[in-house]
């Protein structure tokens, strides 16, 4: 019962007009004056903030906000792999030979989140990992590793809850919502890169130019709270043993290694 008045709710709240007049809002001068109440309810870091809370003119620029230069601390060792946002890392597995992983409870598809059979094949047996972003979250999204783009595409339209909730009671909510893939190659094999819309708002914005990533680098950002997924091919990343399910990571923090 609980799984279908969710879904009924998310149908109602996500059509093309609610999506419009959010997006509308956050972005329109009116929304102002929520943004101290928003960053006090969701506690969000003010010391940390390139800008003072009064000169984010709308809702949407505290979302997409940039910070200090001094305020996340980047793992530059080579073969190491750091946290692309901040976030709360939800899940860690392998990909199955069918392309399946298990998230709460629910299988979900690479092969129907990739959207690419050729470029499947390489992440079967591979390692996933899921960090979830909730509004409070610093919004950009930097590079997790050094490489050079191979390729970047756009699927899915609608966007539904990325949160537990949405993991455990929508319908597909991973592989199928809107989202920006990047594959890098890096020396080490491949990695994907899945941005993954949230609720409302399918705003994900590119920022790096050409194809060449540096770790730590910005590479997007999302408009609203939402999830970035990553793959790597088999054999080729052995994650921190200090890590768990969920944790709280700041962008730079190391999650593992790449492995030969």
């Amino acid at each position: 019962m609980l799984q279908g008045i969710y879904r009924i709710l998310i149908e109602l709240t996500n059509g093309k007009w609610s999506s419009v007049i959010l997006k509308k809002f956050a972005r329109s001068p009116v929304s102002r004056f929520v943004v101290p109440s928003f960053a006090r309810i969701y506690q969000i870091n003010l010391e940390e903030m390139e800008k003072g809370l009064s000169e984010y003119p709308t809702l949407h620029d505290l979302f997409v906000r940039t910070l200090k230069k001094e305020a996340r601390n980047i793992d530059f060792h080579t073969d190491t792999v750091v946290s692309p946002v901040d976030a709360v890392l939800e899940d860690v597995g392998m990909i199955k030979e069918t392309s399946d992983i298990m998230v709460k409870g629910k299988t979900y598809s690479i092969g129907e989140m990739l959207g690419d059979p050729a470029i499947l094949t390489k992440y079967l047996n591979g390692t996933y990992m899921i960090l979830y972003l909730s509004p409070s979250h610093y919004h950009r999204i930097h590079s997790p590793v050094n490489g050079t783009v191979t390729k970047q595409w756009e699927l899915g339209s609608k966007s539904y809850p990325v949160n537990k909730w949405g993991l455990k009671y929508g319908r597909r909510t991973l592989s199928k919502n809107y989202r920006v893939i990047t594959e890098v190659k890096t020396n080490y094999g491949h990695a994907a890169i899945v941005k993954v819309g949230a609720m409302f708002v399918n705003s994900i914005e590119t920022t790096h130019k050409g194809s060449e990533l540096e770790k730590g680098g910005e590479m997007a950002y999302f408009s609203f709270g939402s999830t970035v997924v990553l793959l790597f091919e088999k054999g080729s990343f052995q994650m921190d043993k200090s890590l768990h399910t969920p944790q709280e990571l700041k962008v730079g923090e190391r999650l593992g290694i790449l492995v030969k």
